[in-house]
């Protein structure tokens, strides 16, 4: 038991941390309380920069630029200036993704991204925005997105349900994409780390390895992490295009 306990894949376990005694389907857990704080960490770090705004920023109102520029530029690039009004979506998605991996980082902390339901919410959410955005600024020739063009018919036969399934597996790659790489990444970072400690208690420069390969790929975790948050930001935006440019 204690070695079940102990495993890599205890840190992915979803602990409550109180239950409502009056709604007994709504348990606060551990991942709520960093959903939370993530929200709230946000929050300080938008509100904060801009509080003080000055035509002669200081460092915090420039991280908060850069990053708004960032996503903005992103956003413009991929899917036109017409989906400028889905920033705010876009921005608050790159940033709690990315919030959620950096804090997954931090000892004992709850990497929320590394569950496959909150991930795949994500996703959803994005193909059925996608969807309707699609539906309402094309109307019926959205469908056009599952018909390449130039093709003729009889080998378009064969294209549509391809074009479609692949449309239709969008939430899948995209959240699985994030939730492997999330919970593979932490549980290789469990794993060795378990060898330090048994290692560096009998033999000093066997045990000095590992340690330095712990510290290479906690900062190889932290690109990831980073990289994974504008992966998701940036297939949001091209998927957003699709429902404002039928390009087929």
């Amino acid at each position: 038991m204690a070695a079940e306990q102990h495993g890599p894949l205890e840190q992915f376990k979803v602990t409550p941390l109180f239950k409502d005694e009056f709604a007994s389907f709504f348990d606060f857990t551990n991942a709520s309380l960093v959903m939370v704080i993530i929200v709230l960490l946000i929050w300080l770090f938008v509100a904060g920069g801009m509080r003080h705004a000055s035509a002669v920023p200081s460092r915090w109102q420039s991280m908060v630029e850069i990053v708004y520029e960032f996503i903005a530029g992103m956003l413009y690039e991929s899917a036109g200036t017409e989906a400028k009004r889905f920033f705010p979506f876009v921005f608050t998605l790159f940033m709690f993704i990315l919030f959620a991996n950096l804090i997954g980082m931090l000892p004992y902390a709850f990497t929320v991204t590394s569950h496959i339901v909150v991930t795949f919410a994500f996703a959803a959410f994005v193909f059925l925005m996608v969807t309707v955005m699609g539906f309402i600024n094309n109307g019926i020739g959205f469908l056009r997105l599952f018909v390449p063009s130039g093709v003729p018919i009889a080998l378009a036969v064969i294209l549509v349900p391809i074009e479609l399934l692949s449309y239709l597996t969008r939430p899948f790659s995209l959240s699985v994409r994030l939730f492997a790489n999330m919970m593979a990444g932490h549980t290789l970072l469990k794993v060795i780390a378990g060898f330090v400690v048994p290692l560096g208690s009998y033999y000093l420069v066997p045990g000095i390895l590992p340690l330095l390969g712990i510290i290479a790929l906690t900062g190889l975790e932290i690109l990831i992490a980073v990289l994974q948050a504008y992966v998701f930001a940036l297939l949001t935006c091209i998927y957003l295009n699709d429902a404002f440019h039928i390009e087929h």
